[in-house]
């Protein structure tokens, strides 16, 4: 308006309507830029000058100092949770080894099982202390082998009769140790392991049993043909070995995961006693086995004995 009445003043002719419109147009853009100005003061600040760069550094620096504060507490955090975690680690271990080989079944335990503190003295016992814990069942084990003499000895007409049953009484022997030290070996582990527990062992003798009654199928199966078309022994004999190998791998595979759990109920080492005891049961039962084998065996071939 103040423009329009300066104008009017300088000019003769009143102002034409496009000079009013003009007019308002710059008032009311001048009117607007006034009011934004008023509003944002920061506006009129340039974005690039020195002040704006201080602040954004400044800006930059504290959140890059707190962002390296928090890796920090992380870190530490972290760091302490580790070593807290490996300490009960260490000390989990420790008491586990130190106490018995105890595993829940149900709510209860397998009672009388071997105490690992004999595996930790082990390191420090002496070759005497060893030999002195061991002998006495040695000794027992070698009282009972000793029977595997007296049934030689009975059988020593057969032998005579048929001298290439002679041959395979040290296959007989060595297969039934095998069989049932594998048998062994694994209840063992179970059993250490906490798998199984004493509740299991018919469960496992019965699986352990049958497992035998089929290697002792298959290697009858080939250690009888091989015997007689490859080494040259005869039908007869040949037939008691296929025959004995099915009923040795079996009784040496019940006697191998039985023993064991005996032991546990016993409150004894099934380390130390189990798997002697094995070999010489099996000794004597499957020498037992093989002689009753090859008499009716022999009759059933028309062979005098």
């Amino acid at each position: 308006m103040l423009l329009w009445t300066q104008t009017s003043r300088h000019c003769k002719k009143p102002p034409s309507a496009l000079s009013f419109l003009i007019y308002t147009l710059l008032f009311t853009t001048a009117f607007s830029n006034s009011v934004l100005a008023i509003n944002s003061p920061a506006a009129f600040v340039s974005k690039k000058s020195p002040v704006n760069i201080m602040a954004a550094k400044t800006n930059n620096n504290t959140n890059d100092s707190s962002a390296l504060r928090e890796l920090k507490d992380t870190i530490k955090s972290q760091a302490a949770e580790i070593d807290r975690l490996k300490n009960e680690l260490t000390k989990n271990g420790i008491v586990a080894v130190k106490k018995k080989v105890v595993v829940p079944s149900g709510g209860h335990a397998h009672g009388g099982a071997a105490d690992n503190e004999d595996i930790l003295d082990y390191k420090e016992k002496s070759s005497f202390a060893i030999a002195y814990e061991r002998v006495p069942w040695l000794a027992v084990f070698l009282f009972s082998l000793s029977f595997t003499a007296l049934i030689m000895n009975g059988f020593e007409h057969t032998l005579s009769k048929q001298i290439e049953l002679a041959y395979f009484v040290p296959l007989m022997a060595g297969h039934g140790g095998n069989t049932g030290g594998q048998a062994v070996g694994t209840v063992l582990s179970a059993l250490s392991a906490g798998i199984i527990t004493r509740q299991d062992a018919w469960k496992v003798i019965g699986k352990e049993a049958t497992s035998g009654l089929i290697m002792g199928v298959i290697l009858g199966a080939m250690v009888g043909p091989i015997s007689h078309y490859v080494m040259g022994i005869s039908k007869h004999v040949a037939t008691v070995v296929s025959v004995t190998f099915p009923l040795l791998s079996t009784i040496a595979s019940f006697l191998g995961s039985s023993l064991p759990f005996v032991c546990v109920i016993l409150g004894l080492d099934p380390a130390v006693i189990a798997a002697p005891a094995m070999t010489s049961f099996v000794d004597v039962t499957g020498l037992l086995c093989y002689f009753l084998i090859a008499n009716q065996v022999f009759k059933a071939f028309g062979l005098e004995l």
